[in-house]
C-alpha cells in the first residue's frame, strides 16, 4: 500500500512527510484564525452589542436582539458549505481555502467599521447583519477544506484521527486568542471598551489573514484529490451528487453535531451573558476562565482525535456524547455555586467535554463520504449543524432562562442535544473503513 501512495503523490516517503507537515501546519493555522473571526464576534456579542446596536431594549431583549444577529452567521454557513464544497472538489482543496481565508478576515475587519446606534439608528444593525452573513459564508467553506488538507495527506487510516485533530485544535486556539485579545484590550481601554476599545481585535485579524495567506500559498494539493484528477473522476455538480448519494451521511452528519455544537456555544459564548448578568461575575473573571479553558481544550482535542485511531471514530464520539450528557448538569450546578473557584472549575471542565466529541470529530465526518464528493460532503453535514444546534443554543439558552429563571432546563436541553446525538452517530456508516488504499484505487 505505501508504494501505491507514493506513486500517487509522486512524492518519496521523506517528502511526502515535508509536505504532510507543511499541509498540517497551513490547516491548523487557517482555522485558527477563521475561528478567531468567528468566535470573537461571539463573545463581544454576548459583552457589548446588545448595548451598543440595541440600547432601548431591556438588557435580556436586547441580549436576544444581539443573539439574532449573531446566529446569522450560521444560516451563512451552509450556504458557503454549498459554494465553496462545490469548489473545492471541482478545482481543488488549496485554491478554495485560499478564497474562504480571504472573505473570513475582510468581513471581520468590517464588523470593527460597523458604526452603532448612536451614529446610525437601526442601520448599524442592519450592516452588521449583512457582514456576519459574508463572514459565516467564508467560514462555511473552510472547515471541510482544512480537514481534508491535513487528512488526504495521510499514508494510512490508523493516523487520520491524529492528523485531523490539528484543524480541530485550531478552533479552541482561535477561541483562545479570541478572547485573548478582548481581554486584554478590555484592560488597557477601560470605559473606553465601549466606545472603541472592542473594535482593535477585529481590525488585528488582517495581520493574522496575511500569515495565513502566506502559508497557505506555500503548499501542494492533496495526493488524493490529484489522483481524482488524474482519473477523470471529478463531478461536475458535486453538491447535487452528494445529496443523490449519500442523503443519509449528510443529515447524520448534521445531527450528530447537536452534542458538541449546541453546548459549545452555550459554554464559549453565553456564559458571559449568565456569567455577568445572573451571576454576578466580573467580564475579567470569565475572559480569563475561558482562557484557561481554551488552553485545556487544544490540549484535549489532540488527545482525543488519537485515541480515536486506537478505539474508533463512533466510539470516542459515543463516549463523548454520554459525557455531555451529563455535564451539563455538572456546569449549571458548579456554576451557581458563586464560589469562584468552582466556577472557574466548571468552565475549565466544559471545553474540555466539547472537545472529547471535537476531537474525533473530523476524521468522524470526512470518512463518510468518497473523495470526489468529501469537501462537499462533509461541509454541508459539519455546517448544518450549526443552523439546528449552534447558531440557536445561545438563543434558546437565553429564552429559557427568561421563561423558567432558572438553569434546569438549560441542562435537560443539552442532555437532548446528546441523546440525539448519541443515536445519529450509532447510525452512521463509515464509507473509507480502514482500507485507506481504496481511495488510491479510483473508488
Amino acid at each position: 500500500m505505501a508504494s501505491d501512495e507514493i506513486s500517487v503523490s509522486g512524492l518519496s516517503q521523506i517528502e511526502h512527510s515535508a509536505h504532510l507537515r507543511r499541509a498540517l501546519i497551513a490547516s491548523t493555522v487557517g482555522t485558527l484564525i477563521e475561528w478567531y473571526d468567528f468566535l470573537l464576534y461571539g463573545t463581544v456579542t454576548a459583552l457589548v452589542f446588545g448595548k451598543l446596536f440595541f440600547p432601548h431594549s431591556s438588557p435580556i431583549v436586547g441580549v436576544l436582539e444581539a443573539f439574532s444577529v449573531f446566529f446569522i452567521g450560521f444560516v451563512g454557513r451552509p450556504i458557503g458549505a454549498a459554494i465553496f464544497g462545490h469548489w473545492g472538489d471541482r478545482i481543488g482543496r488549496k485554491a478554495t481555502l485560499i478564497v474562504t481565508l480571504l472573505i473570513t478576515g475582510l468581513a471581520t475587519v468590517a464588523v470593527g467599521l460597523v458604526p452603532t446606534y448612536a451614529s446610525i439608528g437601526i442601520w448599524g444593525a442592519i450592516l452588521m447583519t449583512i457582514i456576519r452573513l459574508i463572514q459565516g459564508i467564508g467560514v462555511g467553506g473552510e472547515w471541510g477544506g482544512s480537514v481534508l488538507l491535513a487528512m488526504e495527506w495521510a499514508r494510512t487510516s490508523k493516523n487520520r484521527g491524529f492528523l485531523s485533530s490539528w484543524p480541530q485544535f485550531g478552533a479552541p486556539a482561535g477561541f483562545f486568542l479570541a478572547n485573548l485579545a478582548v481581554l486584554l484590550f478590555s484592560w488597557l481601554t477601560g470605559p473606553q471598551f465601549l466606545t472603541w476599545g472592542w473594535r482593535i481585535p477585529f481590525f488585528l485579524s488582517i495581520i493574522m489573514v496575511g500569515i495565513g495567506l502566506w502559508i497557505r500559498l506555500g503548499i501542494l494539493e492533496t495526493p488524493v484529490f490529484q489522483r481524482v484528477v488524474e482519473e477523470e473522476r471529478v463531478e461536475r455538480v458535486p453538491v447535487l451528487e452528494v445529496f443523490k448519494r449519500h442523503p443519509k451521511q449528510v443529515a447524520l452528519t448534521a445531527i450528530l453535531r447537536l452534542p458538541e455544537q449546541a453546548p459549545g456555544y452555550l459554554f464559549g459564548a453565553w456564559v458571559f451573558t449568565y456569567g455577568t448578568q445572573v451571576l454576578g461575575a466580573s467580564r475579567n473573571f470569565l475572559l480569563i476562565a475561558v482562557l484557561v479553558a481554551a488552553v485545556a481544550a487544544f490540549i484535549w482535542v489532540v488527545c482525543t482525535g488519537t485515541l480515536s485511531d486506537y478505539i474508533g471514530r463512533k466510539n470516542m464520539y459515543m463516549i463523548g456524547c454520554v459525557v455531555m450528557g451529563i455535564y451539563g448538569f455538572v456546569y449549571f450546578a458548579l456554576l451557581n455555586t458563586k464560589i469562584p473557584g468552582l466556577m472557574f472549575l466548571g468552565i475549565v471542565l466544559s471545553h474540555m467535554a466539547v472537545m472529547t466529541l471535537y476531537g474525533p470529530e473530523a476524521a468522524l465526518i470526512a470518512e463518510s463520504f468518497t473523495p470526489r464528493l468529501r469537501y462537499s460532503g462533509c461541509s454541508l453535514g459539519y455546517q448544518l449543524a450549526s443552523v439546528i444546534a449552534g447558531g440557536p443554543a445561545p438563543f434558546i439558552a437565553t429564552a429559557l432562562f427568561a421563561a423558567f429563571h432558572s438553569s434546569l432546563p438549560i441542562a435537560i436541553y443539552i442532555a437532548l442535544c446528546a441523546v440525539i446525538g448519541l443515536v445519529s452517530t450509532a447510525l452512521l456508516t463509515d464509507y473509507t473503513g480502514k482500507d485507506i488504499s481504496a481511495e488510491y484505487q479510483g473508488i
